[in-house]
């Protein structure tokens, strides 16, 4: 049986996948109904995958590595993106990538920082 941090941290492979593919997916949908929608996606996506990741790299040096690598992702995706042909290069959704990541890192220095430690424990009894 895996122990629960490996299990997080193929949860957080799975969500880095999943944001991998809708940001290569030819024509994705938009499920928020207003202009620039697509910003806040950005930045909830990176919020999540910052807060996830920053539950498990706890040390400062490993959250700035998490934060660079997150925002490398960001960064990387939209170049590829404007290579495609089918997607669009935008520096505001790397902007709102980064944005996302940031508040991912705050996020998690809140009491809902210690979310996954919390659904650990409950496990355990």
């Amino acid at each position: 049986m895996l122990k629960p941090r490996r299990i997080w941290q193929v949860i957080g492979g799975f969500l880095v996948a999943l944001v991998v593919y809708l940001s290569l997916t030819p024509q994705p949908s938009a499920p928020l109904p207003f202009d620039n929608s697509d910003k806040v996606e950005h930045a909830f996506a990176y919020m999540i995958l910052s807060f996830w990741f920053c539950h498990l790299y706890v040390t400062c040096r490993s959250r700035a590595g998490v934060i660079a690598t997150l925002v490398a992702l960001g960064v990387g995706l939209e170049y590829v993106q404007g290579w495609m042909g089918c997607r669009s290069f935008d520096v505001m959704d790397m902007l709102a990538d980064s944005i996302g990541v940031l508040l991912g890192w705050l996020l998690v220095l809140t009491p809902l920082g210690r979310l996954l430690d919390y659904i650990e424990n409950r496990a355990a009894r």
